[in-house]
């Protein structure tokens, strides 16, 4: 236990957000200069460009802390100095709930691991992303593809038959706080919900399975939603395997990570049928290239990684940074630590 905390502001947060910040928590000293930082905006990713004099100041001003408010420049490398420089840092809060990958990215050695705290805003998102899952599900069912294409041909089409909720099963890969929304959300709606996990967790969904087991889950479902963090241990999870066993015509809706598919394994499944659509809020390398198949395949949606956004997200997350920050200060255990051997 302390009785202070100082806190430096890495990214871009509003006037308002940083008073949150000090009414929730009044221990808190707090440092901010927005002059270093973009203005608050949903690109808070897109790299701040300062001048040299600004740069040697920014990185002056985050050598000071005690905490992070943010990866500075959201960047592993500029991590990596800091916390070379700063032998007193002993907390990295990261605004991305997959944030593990920046600490990753870092190569930070085992001592820095083991001193500092690492925290994501793991959570903060669970109701944006799960709601774009259920339109990823719905556009799928109710056939969006075929719908816009006859509508930019000013076609009144055939009519053909439409998916049920009460008809149709949705995998829920990977039950964190997303996907267990998510889940929660289509059963709701009267889908039959099973997950993908890799241990037993509570969740509306009727059965878990083991990671194992994907492929024969994914021979059943109509859609499958990704709600898995980018770790070794996910990588390309939607392999060429569980996409030679999908159902045929299934959805796909990725609101994880992009580096849980093999991209161009799914590529090929759209193309010739075997997936019916895909809605992906995430790609395998960000921005998607101009050059890949995804952007002109006509059952497939592709969002700029922006479902996770809403006006609420600033807030949520200076609320947890401050409870955190409370719990810090009073020695108790931190919401959302990072796991330092698998990055999430």
């Amino acid at each position: 236990m302390t009785d202070r905390l100082r806190v430096v502001i890495a990214t871009p947060l509003s006037e308002e957000n940083i008073a949150l910040l000090r009414e929730r928590e009044p221990r808190l000293e707090i440092a901010h200069d927005p002059t270093l930082l973009a203005e608050p905006s949903p690109n808070w990713m897109v790299p701040h460009v300062r001048t040299p004099e600004e740069q040697v100041e920014y990185e002056r001003l985050v050598d000071t802390a005690e905490a992070l408010y943010g990866v500075p420049d959201h960047s592993g490398r500029a991590l990596a100095r800091t916390v070379a420089a700063n032998p007193a840092l002993r907390w990295v809060h990261t605004i991305p709930a997959g944030g593990g990958q920046q600490i990753k990215a870092a190569g930070l050695p085992r001592e820095a691991l083991e001193r500092i705290r690492f925290t994501t805003s793991a959570g903060v998102h669970a109701r944006p992303l799960a709601e774009f899952a259920v339109f990823g599900v719905l556009a799928g069912a109710k056939l969006l593809p075929y719908l816009t294409t006859a509508q930019r041909r000013h076609e009144w089409a055939p009519r053909r038959v439409m998916g049920l909720a009460r008809d149709m099963t949705v995998a829920v890969v990977g039950l964190g706080s997303i996907g267990r929304l998510t889940a929660t959300l289509l059963a709701g709606l009267g889908y039959r919900v099973i997950g993908v996990h890799r241990r037993e967790v509570e969740a509306d969904v009727e059965r878990i399975y083991p990671v194992e087991a994907f492929a024969e889950a994914a021979s059943i479902s109509d859609a499958i939603v990704l709600a898995l963090p980018g770790t070794e241990q996910t990588e390309r999870m939607l392999s060429a395997e569980v996409l030679a066993a999908i159902k045929p015509g299934a959805t796909v809706v990725n609101v994880g990570r992009g580096t849980t598919v093999d991209e161009p394994a799914l590529i090929a499944a759209l193309q010739d049928g075997r997936v019916g659509f895909a809605a992906l809020d995430v790609a395998y390398v960000e921005p998607l290239p101009a050059d890949s198949p995804l952007w002109d395949l006509p059952n497939v949606l592709v969002s700029p990684h922006t479902a996770a956004i809403s006006d609420h997200e600033p807030r949520l997350i200076a609320e947890l940074f401050a409870e955190n920050a409370r719990r810090l200060l009073d020695g108790e255990p931190l919401i959302n630590p990072v796991n330092t051997r698998e990055f999430y």
